[in-house]
């Protein structure tokens, strides 16, 4: 760490208070009436003593307090080791559908079948870790659609909101358009070759007040790559009166999905699985890039609060001695003298 000064020039105002004494004309005593009374003595006395100059140490002090207050007006700073940051690569906005389908069960992770939800929070969980030097925001909706986490830098804090998401928060029904409008909205003033959108749904478009394919022209002209991951399996075999049937937990809108990501320059997935998702964010990776570039900054340590309370401290003292509260100082001067 380096002791660093960043108003050095201040230090020429130190001999201002002795210029300020050498110019200014000093006050002279206006006459007074006379004024007979029977103890002048003991009052002369005490007029004597209280018409000294000021204690020695006491001009010490103020002069300690004025350099104290010009060292802290010079703006003290330690200036510490570099620190390497990445340079964000992307403005990635997560679009999470957490409508009442997600909560079908058909996906599994490990050996367990986990729902919907359960295994894209596990997959974009690690997707999120590794987008090291990226912003990432997190949208989340359902019959509405909310933002969730602004863009940031902050990817542990992204994941967390992930993780705590709950399906049916935002509505049972699923607001594609609402989803894709408002992920506009937070893109549209970034860099426009870095605007990312990764929308996940197994649904179709079945609430909101935004047109899917409308909103996804919006995002064609503000330049955002919208990809879109369908989730969720074929469906499940469930025992009936007449032997197993599989049935569709939902209705998946693959034409729409495959429409949004081709006009926007994007892709459409299909993950029916979570080793499915796994290779998409792979993928991912691979046709966005995280950055390599990296930038470096010096944290500073302002110092000037320390000089500047302890010329408060002195302050203070000298006005309580002013005012005859801390005597002390006046005795140690007649002892020195």
């Amino acid at each position: 760490m380096n002791l660093e000064i960043a108003w050095p020039w201040l230090v020429a105002s130190l001999p201002l208070p002795l210029l300020v004494a050498w110019l200014t004309p000093r006050a002279s005593a206006a006459p007074s009436a006379a004024l007979r009374i029977p103890f002048f003595e003991a009052l002369q006395g005490r007029v004597l003593e209280g018409d000294r100059k000021p204690p020695r140490i006491r001009l010490l002090l103020a002069a300690l307090a004025w350099l104290l207050l010009v060292t802290a007006a010079t703006r003290p700073q330690f200036i510490g080791e570099p620190i390497t940051l990445p340079v964000s690569g992307r403005d990635l906005m997560l679009a999470v559908d957490i409508s009442g389908s997600m909560e079908a069960d058909d996906m599994r992770l490990g050996d367990q079948p986990v729902s919907r939800l359960m295994a894209v929070k596990a997959v974009a969980g690690q997707f999120i870790e590794q987008r090291q030097g990226d912003r990432i925001g997190l949208i989340l909706f359902g019959r509405q659609a909310y933002l969730q986490v602004p863009l940031t830098f902050d990817r542990d804090t992204v994941r967390t909101l992930l993780y705590e998401a709950v399906i049916g928060l935002a509505g049972k029904e699923t607001a594609i358009g609402d989803a894709i409008g408002l992920a506009v909205k937070r893109l549209r003033n970034q860099a426009q070759e870095n605007r990312v959108l990764i929308l996940l749904t197994d649904g179709a478009n079945t609430a909101g007040a935004v047109d899917p394919l409308k909103a996804t022209d919006l995002a064609a002209q503000e330049g955002i790559r919208i990809y879109t991951i369908g989730v969720g399996g074929d469906g499940r075999l469930v025992q009936g009166l007449f032997g197993p049937r599989r049935v569709r937990a939902s209705d998946l809108d693959e034409a729409t999905l495959k429409a949004i990501a081709r006009n926007t320059g994007g892709r459409y997935f299909r993950a029916r699985d979570t080793a499915d998702l796994q290779q998409i964010y792979g993928l991912l990776d691979k046709l966005e890039p995280a950055a390599e570039e990296e930038e470096s900054f010096r944290p500073v340590d302002e110092l000037y609060l320390w000089p500047l309370s302890a010329a408060l401290l002195i302050s203070v003292l000298l006005a309580l001695s002013a005012a005859g509260l801390i005597p002390g100082l006046e005795e140690r001067e007649a002892r020195h003298a």
